[in-house]
């Protein structure tokens, strides 16, 4: 007697947010916007690190390896979002979902390794200044980047290779606006625990190492800080590690909610809201805090736009014109 093959399932439908459907030309403009806003904060992150030399420091490389990494990370799920808004592109093949599940998981556990090790970095710089230059050499913090890529590159396949092995025999309707792990898994026929423990331990084993590790770095920074003489040092120091520390503990904060967390779910459309926060909105918030509230960032950019203005031939003070 033979089996029969369970997995007929070729296509998925993402639903998006099919309980707005009034806002759809709102949500896809403001997800547009945000979406080109952090295309433009990236890449002006990168071309601004490359081009001047004062910027070519293991604080600064962290920073345009992250950027490049947010271009990669946020295109996985906004341009489909974006698609899925306009109702044409709500259909993805299971092929391309399984692609989309492999880079969205590479993506952001590479950017939280990033993240630690930038953590780490300002650590070291803050509270060990004398031995920083040895600590984190240049081919240091390149060993440490190519350590981050490396390990997001073997981190994703175990997801996406324990969802792609399920059962899927219908329905095919993910209530979701991308091919997330928790309605994937919640789909299929088969039998899911194995999968949802190795997915469950690796989460843990990414999310709250990584987590951990930062929070360590900034509570022995703030302790450093404290003993800043300058009260307008303190004020200075604090509001900038603040501003980081905030934006680390949303991206982590809504990935761990998420993925570690107990059996009892929140609601889809719940879960939606939480997933635009790591997918949408923290790539946007990286450039503007990690960079645009950096004293020696923002001179950069400012010689960068006089250079462009003399090219230009135009130089009205405090004024840039386009020809």
């Amino acid at each position: 007697m033979q089996t029969p093959n369970v997995s007929v399932v070729t296509e998925f439908q993402l639903l998006g947010f099919q309980t707005l459907q009034e806002w759809q030309t709102l949500l896809f403009t403001i997800f547009l916007l945000i979406y080109l806003l952090t295309l433009t904060g990236n890449i002006v992150i990168i071309a601004v690190v490359s081009q001047n030399r004062r910027l070519h420091s293991p604080m600064y490389m962290f920073l345009q390896h992250l950027s490049f990494l947010e271009i990669w990370y946020t295109s996985t799920i906004v341009p489909l979002l974006l698609a899925n808004l306009t109702s044409w592109g709500r259909a993805i093949s299971f092929s391309a979902c399984m692609a989309q599940l492999y880079f969205f998981v590479f993506f952001g556990a590479t950017e939280c390794f990033l993240l630690a090790m930038m953590a780490y970095d300002r650590y070291l710089a803050i509270c060990s200044p004398l031995h920083y230059a040895f600590l984190m050499s240049p081919d240091t913090c390149r060993h440490l980047v190519a350590l981050c890529w490396l390990t997001g590159v073997g981190t994703g396949f175990l997801p996406s290779m324990k969802i792609s092995q399920l059962d899927f025999c219908g329905p095919n309707q993910i209530n979701h606006f991308f091919c997330d792990l928790p309605p994937l898994r919640q789909l299929s026929c088969s039998s899911a625990h194995v999968t949802k423990m190795a997915i469950f331990l690796l989460s843990v084993a990414v999310l709250c190492v990584c987590f951990l590790l930062t929070l360590v770095s900034y509570v022995f920074i703030m302790s450093s800080i404290l003993r800043i003489p300058s009260a307008s040092g303190r004020r200075k120091t604090f509001s900038t590690c603040g501003s980081h520390l905030a934006v680390v503990t949303i991206y982590y904060g809504t990935m761990i909610s998420m993925y570690v967390r107990p059996s009892a779910h929140l609601s889809p459309e719940i879960n939606k809201i939480i997933s635009v926060f790591y997918t949408v909105v923290t790539p946007l918030m990286n450039p503007v805090i990690y960079s645009l509230r950096n004293k020696d960032f923002k001179e950069a950019v400012r010689k960068a736009i006089r250079r462009q203005r003399g090219r230009c031939g135009v130089r009205v003070r405090g004024q840039v014109f386009i020809r």
